[in-house]
């Protein structure tokens, strides 16, 4: 990759992959287990020609990031799950405003202030039915520190493609350890650039009118070109609309542009899937757990193996179909009460194979736990 290499958190690792993919513009709100992230970045961005933000509240750093982003900026917030609470309604205006941007939330143990300090990934359907009303989201996730630099940069590519919000959902153990992070050279990675309309001044110009490959081409707010922006429903000129026609398109606009290409936004890591009987689904740090497990029953000879998933939404459906076809018994380890497994549940053509590997005290799901636990599922019968 012929480039700097750094011994790095996973904080750290998602601020160095969002300078990587030109993020100029930061604001948020310190919050556990997150801050790392508006730390550095408020050293790294004056730097690059970017700005930092401190804001109020975490309602208010939402809000900045759409203004800065309909303004030209790459932009982005991070937060935890308290946070994350607060910003649903500016996403939801992001959402509806098709506004390019990235949150992060590095999750820890809730409901409500629940464990600060501790590891959890409760907040996967809050990511997908947070705002409320039908829409789509994209929502990533890693469980390495070199995924997390990868997917920081995905996550802006995809935004910008999409023009559409995208979520990062790692977790206190994956924002807090340790590792070595080989940041590649430029122009290694592919980095997608803002999508600027090439309609002349003075020439009107439609916000939300998409092309033929469906990407909405974009003029800066405040420059040559004058629009409305609003989270109410719209026409292709930005101008709020009760016309049924133009509501019923541009909600199946929002909701397919993403749904419609799950089986294109699937990102996901396999191990010793061609001959596994038994498959452990798992993402995040808890995937590290189940990798570790795999590969000691495998020099055992037993037939495992894991699905990583680094797409959570939309849910990529067809992949984990097609790759669990085969299995006696599926796994799915995470930390919660079983968000993915209920999605994994629901896909699957046998789902009483499919089982819940978890643990939602604040502690990381290890190896050991997820042994004993499949051992206690095997040994009813199942």
């Amino acid at each position: 990759m012929s480039g700097e290499i750094r011994f790095v958190q996973g904080n750290e690792a998602c601020v160095r992959g969002a300078l990587y993919a030109g993020v100029r513009f930061f604001a948020g709100y310190p919050i556990t287990p997150s801050t790392e992230i508006a730390e550095h970045l408020s050293e790294e961005l004056p730097r690059v020609g970017g700005r930092f933000v401190q804001m109020e509240d975490e309602i208010a750093s939402m809000c900045a990031v759409c203004g800065a982003s309909l303004a030209g900026s790459k932009a982005m917030t991070a937060t935890s799950g308290p946070g994350f609470s607060l910003k649903q309604e500016a996403l939801g205006y992001a959402i509806m405003a098709e506004i390019p941007c990235v949150i992060v939330d590095v999750q820890r143990g809730g409901p409500s202030t629940g464990l600060p300090t501790e590891c959890s990934q409760g907040d996967v359907m809050q990511a997908r039915w947070g705002a409320h009303g039908d829409h789509a989201i994209i929502a990533l996730t890693a469980s390495s520190i070199q995924d997390v630099f990868s997917m920081t940069v995905e996550a802006f590519n995809l935004a910008e493609t999409y023009r559409t919000p995208v979520v990062l959902l790692f977790d206190e153990v994956i924002g807090h350890m340790r590792e070595k992070l080989e940041i590649p050279a430029p122009d290694v990675l592919p980095v997608v650039e803002r999508l600027h309309t090439d309609v002349p001044e003075g020439v009107n110009y439609h916000p939300y009118l998409p092309r033929e490959d469906g990407r909405l081409p974009m003029s800066d707010f405040g420059g040559v070109h004058r629009y409305n922006v609003t989270g109410l429903h719209h026409d292709i000129w930005g101008f709020p609309t009760q016309n049924a026609t133009q509501i019923v398109k541009l909600n199946y606009h929002l909701y397919d542009k993403i749904e419609n290409r799950a089986h294109i936004l699937a990102r996901w890591k396999e191990y010793f899937l061609e001959d596994a009987e038994q498959i452990l689904v798992s993402y995040g740090s808890s995937a590290r757990s189940a990798r570790h497990l795999v590969e000691g029953r495998r020099a055992k000879g037993d037939r495992i193996g894991l699905l990583e998933l680094q797409t959570l939404w939309p849910f990529p459906a067809q992949l984990v179909r097609e790759k669990t076809a085969h299995a006696k018994s599926v796994f799915v380890v995470e930390m919660n009460m079983g968000q993915i497994c209920a999605q994994v549940k629901n896909v699957v053509a046998n789902p009483d194979r499919v089982f819940l590997v978890n643990r939602m005290d604040g502690k990381l799901v290890t190896p050991t736990d997820i042994g004993q636990i499949m051992r206690v599922i095997e040994g009813r019968g199942y």
